[in-house]
Formats: structure tokens, sequence, C-alpha cells
């Protein structure tokens, strides 16, 4: 832990480039710090199948429930505040 505090960011490093840094505490193991490879599993899961990417850009539709409840707040907040 003490070799961690002073050597963070080389730990940190070590991690990106692949390898396994094992933390321990007084000699004994504790915890291990690697690499996040998020963007391979993406891209595995897309290969298998399990995952489709989206067809293209989507713009979240307004709902015209929403913009009502927005409408009705903002006069609410008006009428309290005079």
């Amino acid at each position: 832990m003490t070799q961690l505090r002073k050597d963070l960011s080389k730990a940190v490093d070590a991690a990106k480039e692949g390898e396994s840094v094992v933390i321990t505490e007084r000699g004994v193991p504790v915890a291990r710090l690697t690499g996040v490879e998020s963007a391979d599993l993406l891209s595995r899961l897309e290969a298998e199948g399990l995952v489709t990417p989206p067809a293209g850009s989507r713009a979240v539709p307004r709902l015209p429930q929403a913009e009502a409840a927005k409408d009705a707040l903002s006069s609410l907040l008006g009428r309290m505040r005079r």
C-alpha cells in the first residue's frame, strides 16, 4: 500500500499496458489492478451477434405530456412568485 501511494501513476500506467498489478498489505495480496477493455468487449459482443450497433443518430422525441407538465409547472411557479 505504501508503494502504491507513492507510485500510483506508475501502477495505473502498467494496468493500461495490460499488466496486472497485485496490491498487498503487509505482504498479503488484497486487490488486483487491471486495465479495462470495454471497447474490445463491445466489439466481441457485436461479432457474436449479442448486441447490434445503433442504426443511426436518434433524437429523443418530445412527449406532449412532458411539454404540458413543464408549462403547467412554469405557470404555477410564476403565480407563486407574485
